[in-house]
């Protein structure tokens, strides 16, 4: 059997700003990129976070980061997806038991 290894998010320090870097995250559109931009503006150590998508006709985004000292791109991003995660539960779990009654 086959078995494909594949690499969903990349990582690139920016070489010219402190703290700033870049997230390439590979089979996603709009929606997980603007969702994540905004878990993102909540942190108060993210001074930028933005997203772009290359070209329509590659399903990539590229997400853009940029931290207070005291914090970091990867710390900020780690945060924000864990964030969402907790926060997406509690829909589920609310959305199930308001259909289930």
């Amino acid at each position: 059997m086959l078995q494909l290894c594949f690499v969903r998010v990349s990582f690139e320090k920016d070489t010219k700003i402190m703290n700033a870097a870049s997230f390439t995250i590979e089979r996603e559109d709009h929606t997980i990129g603007n969702i994540l931009r905004m878990q993102l503006h909540r942190d108060p150590n993210v001074h930028f976070a933005g997203y772009k998508l290359p070209h329509p006709l590659q399903y990539k985004i590229i997400v853009r980061i940029h931290t207070a000292s005291q914090s970091s791109p990867t710390q900020a991003y780690t945060q924000a997806i864990n964030d969402l995660d907790k926060e997406l539960e509690n829909l589920k779990q609310a959305f199930e038991a308001n259909t289930f009654e």
